[in-house]
């Protein structure tokens, strides 16, 4: 992968890092008084109404929507809505710092799946990327007998869910434009979550969830479109091993927002995975073609 690329992943998983840590701090906030579908809904519905707004001002945008991969959108956004679902449940009954350390058995999941589906190679420093990853999930949990819990067995459900996902993504990156995909994801999602949602939820919120309300509409979105562009510039053996960073950085908003506990194991773990990210980013400029 060439250098530039590389570059490219790293700036669009640096974004997406950060998109997916509000998102959750958003969902904390919402709640308090709105179930995790329709907060599901939610951000389904703002998202269809930015991306649907451009559509409507941008020709160049609305020509990229075709109907031609309908069945695998729809298989990618059942699944989506499906983990989000687990994913989200789990944040409201475990640490933040646990759900994400446990969802993070996706990148194996992900590394293992993109051999035979996308064909992508299997290569030493990609699968020592996941190891150190793991490693560091591991130092950082600390798993024992209290680990075992219906939230731990929900996160650890949505990661494999969540690994078939950023697959289908891959896939669908390499014939849709990152806007169509995002659109079919608005759309598809949207009314599976109102389905499970009460009538006229939105008259729930109050005042003092505005901030959230914004964080889950913008966050939504850019989280999918900047992990979109990531797939579009490298593999997912190179893409989804960065995703590991998400576990000190919500570690650290869990301490910093709701007085999580926060030691010494954070950032051991912590230096596990950076050092598997850098051992793969290097190895992968190394492989890149001469100019």
């Amino acid at each position: 992968m060439a250098p530039k690329n590389i570059v490219r992943v790293v700036l669009w998983m640096t974004g997406a890092l950060l998109s997916f840590s509000a998102m959750a701090v958003s969902v904390r906030g919402l709640a308090a008084t709105l179930g995790v579908m329709e907060i599901l809904a939610l951000r389904a519905g703002l998202g269809l109404i930015i991306v649907g707004s451009l559509a409507a001002l941008r020709g160049d945008l609305r020509a990229t929507i075709n109907c031609r991969h309908l069945r695998l959108h729809v298989f990618r956004n059942t699944v989506h809505v499906g983990s989000s679902y687990l994913w989200a449940t789990s944040l409201l009954l475990i640490p933040l710092a646990m759900t994400f350390a446990l969802e993070f058995t996706t990148p194996a999941w992900t590394l293992w799946l993109a051999a035979p589906v996308l064909g992508e190679r299997l290569t030493a420093s990609r699968i020592g990327a996941v190891v150190f990853g793991l490693l560091g999930v591991l130092v950082i949990l600390r798993p024992g007998l209290a680990t075992f819990q219906p939230g731990s067995l929900l996160a650890l459900m949505a990661a494999f869910g969540l690994a078939v996902t950023l697959i289908a993504t891959k896939k669908l990156t390499r014939t849709d434009s990152t806007f169509a995909i995002l659109f079919w994801m608005m759309l598809i999602q949207l009314p599976i979550a109102l389905i499970a949602s009460e009538p006229l939820f939105v008259t729930k919120l109050n005042q003092t969830q505005i901030p959230a309300l914004i964080g889950i509409g913008v966050s939504g979105l850019a989280s999918h479109y900047c992990l979109t562009n990531a797939f579009r510039a490298g593999d997912a053996g190179v893409v989804v091993p960065l995703d590991f960073m998400r576990i000190p950085l919500i570690a650290v908003i869990g301490w910093w927002l709701y007085g999580e506990p926060l030691d010494v194991f954070v950032f051991l773990g912590a230096g596990l995975i950076v050092t598997g990210i850098l051992w793969n980013l290097r190895s992968e400029a190394r492989r890149a073609p001469k100019s």
